[in-house]
């Protein structure tokens, strides 16, 4: 039986399973993880970093945000070691397209309509808008968008990110004119413009000015970063004017080409300003003295004790629980399937039937979560999927907490309890199943789903030390948490993310993965890859692979990931939300620019 019932509060939970310490704190915010960087260059800590004369902006007309840290200062090359842009630098980069997962549109931005691909999708044109430029006054062209993929694909690149994709996909990239971009593929690439030049969430391209990277000998370790030079050359509608350890400041610019041609209006905020995220304690307290504006997303009793104390500060779904929105990032228990036991699907399966989803919500949550069926968000766009497989569900549920389940199958499998009714093998050693978590994303549900699995004889702890990461990346630990981002308009793309190309040999860092192989799956979503965003071939192939999925459950859904983000009104209204969801609220994605441009003064 589950240590509690499900309506326990998290609190209560917690000291009966002597997890509990006086003076629990609050847990930790946190949103979708940043794009992890690469390693710092070498002289990050040491290289002096340009300071500008930032002009003095009132409180009134300045967008605070809080996010990340100031170990990325003075990098501006979206390509170079250490760049992240969820800290506020996706404010200065536009896309070809931008896409809202929410709504589904694609609005063309850079690009001028459609692309037009060749009837054997080897071959795809792009017209570029002749009104677009950049910040130093050049045209943007056909030719930047040419140069940036062939930079990328050149060998000695290899570390740019992006770089792997571009040299799996891209025969050659040119400028017919100064307007019309072709691309040539290696092999049928009929997904490649949605997949690469679409920005959506954190995905999608960077395109850079070839006047400048042109002239670069080592393009990966340019910085990019100079105010007095104006460095860096942006198309979008901010421009970084000063940037040390503790703050960055982007202003607006106002000959932005997007309002000359009146696709966009001009964003509220005369300047962005990105803070540290420091904690969640310090970040509420800011938010409630009107100090902040926004900030990384918080753990529930965070943002529901901020939604108290500041009348201004509302969510997603106003000032009343869950506080957010479904993220791209759904969480799941991620077995290691090249190590025992769990390499025995019936184990994996054993372990699931133990899981009390419900209970992960209710108490880690305190009930402002949804529990998830399947590793991919519920996005509208994805709902014909999910309905092609509710037949499969019945065969293999995800979700039937049934620890009578876990029992049988262990005991037909050979395994005995001991004296403290804890699982053993053969030889009479425990069954580890200590769950690697990531400190502040997991801390709240993860000791829960560890006293399930506790209560059903498995040696279970929820742990998130440091080296986390490192664990879960090498394969040292046998289970772990983590989200599982990709799908947003079709499943391909999470789907993808189980070929057996992502998986590492033991002990050797690399993709996040559960080391699963099954040829007849990869050969499903191999032929998924030569398909169109959408293309109705896709849905059969999609209950084939997932029909292999849930028969093999290399690791199983728990949760769906919810932003709850804190927008202040105090000074910005037009954030988006559940009554106007025209883009998700996070503005660590790559559409930023677009959310800016929606925000406006509250002063009128």
């Amino acid at each position: 039986m589950s240590p509690m019932s499900p309506d326990g509060s998290r609190r209560d939970f917690l000291k009966l399973t002597g997890l509990a310490t006086s003076g629990l704190v609050l847990a930790a915010a946190c949103g979708t993880p940043e794009a992890p960087p690469g390693p710092q260059p070498s002289q990050t800590s040491s290289r002096p970093v340009p300071r500008g004369k930032p002009k003095s902006v009132p409180r009134e007309k300045t967008l605070m945000l809080a996010n990340g840290d100031g170990s990325d200062v003075g990098i501006c090359n979206p390509y170079a070691s250490g760049f992240n842009h969820q800290r506020g630098l996706a404010a200065m980069f536009e896309p070809l397209y931008f896409y809202s997962a929410f709504t589904g549109e694609t609005i063309p931005w850079l690009a001028d309509g459609q692309p037009t691909y060749t009837s054997d999708n080897t071959q795809v044109t792009i017209k570029t808008r002749k009104d677009a430029s950049w910040s130093d006054g050049k045209p943007f062209t056909a030719g930047d968008v040419a140069f940036t993929l062939m930079m990328l694909k050149d060998k000695k690149n290899t570390a740019m990110q992006y770089s792997a994709d571009m040299r799996e996909w891209v025969k050659s990239a040119r400028a017919v004119d100064d307007n019309t971009v072709e691309i040539s593929f290696t092999k049928p690439a009929p997904r490649f413009v949605f997949d690469y030049l679409y920005m959506k969430n954190d995905l999608g391209i960077f395109l850079v000015p070839e006047h400048i990277f042109s002239q670069q000998k080592k393009q990966a370790e340019f910085l990019f970063y100079d105010p007095a030079k104006k460095w860096p050359v942006v198309t979008g509608p901010y421009q970084m004017v000063d940037w040390t350890n503790q703050r960055r400041l982007l202003d607006r610019r106002d000959d932005w080409w997007a309002v000359k041609a009146q696709i966009a209006e001009q964003p509220g905020p005369q300047r962005v300003i990105v803070v540290p995220f420091t904690d969640p304690t310090n970040t509420a307290q800011r938010l409630i003295n009107n100090e902040l504006d926004s900030s990384l997303d918080l753990r529930p009793p965070v943002i529901k004790q901020v939604v108290k104390e500041n009348p201004k500060v509302v969510t997603w779904t106003g000032r009343s629980a869950p506080y957010g929105y479904i993220d791209w990032w759904p969480q799941s228990l991620f077995f290691n399937c090249a190590v025992p036991p769990y390499n025995d699907p019936d184990v994996r399966r054993a372990v699931n039937h133990a899981i009390n989803r419900d209970q992960l919500v209710s108490v880690g949550y305190e009930g402002a979560g949804t529990i998830s069926q399947l590793p991919f968000p519920n996005f509208p766009p994805l709902q014909k999927y999910f309905d092609a497989i509710q037949s499969l569900l019945q065969r293999y549920p995800t979700n039937a907490h049934d620890p009578a389940k876990t029992e049988q199958i262990m005991t037909s499998k050979g395994f005995k309890k001991d004296n403290q009714n804890l699982w053993v093998d053969k030889s009479g050693k425990r069954v580890d199943a200590t769950i690697y978590g990531l400190q502040d994303l997991t801390t709240d549900y993860g000791p829960i789903l560890a006293e399930q699995l506790r209560a059903a004889g498995f040696n279970a702890s929820h742990q998130a030390p440091s080296d986390s990461g490192t664990r879960i990346a090498d394969g040292s630990a046998k289970l772990f948490l983590f989200g599982f981002a990709g799908a947003i308009a079709d499943p391909y793309p999470s789907l993808e993310l189980m070929h057996s190309r992502h998986v590492s040999k033991m002990g050797v860092q690399g993709d996040i993965s559960t080391r699963w192989k099954n040829a007849d799956y990869d050969k499903i979503v191999e032929r998924m890859s030569s398909l169109p965003v959408g293309d109705p071939g896709e849905l059969p192939l999609f209950v084939q692979a997932m029909e292999i999925y849930l028969k093999n459950l290399p690791h199983t859904p728990l949760l769906q990931w919810l932003h709850r983000i804190p927008f202040n009104t105090t000074y910005w209204t037009g954030w988006p939300s559940k009554s106007d969801p025209y883009l998700p609220g996070a503005f660590w994605f790559k559409t930023l620019p677009l959310e800016l441009s929606h925000l406006k003064s509250a002063k009128g």
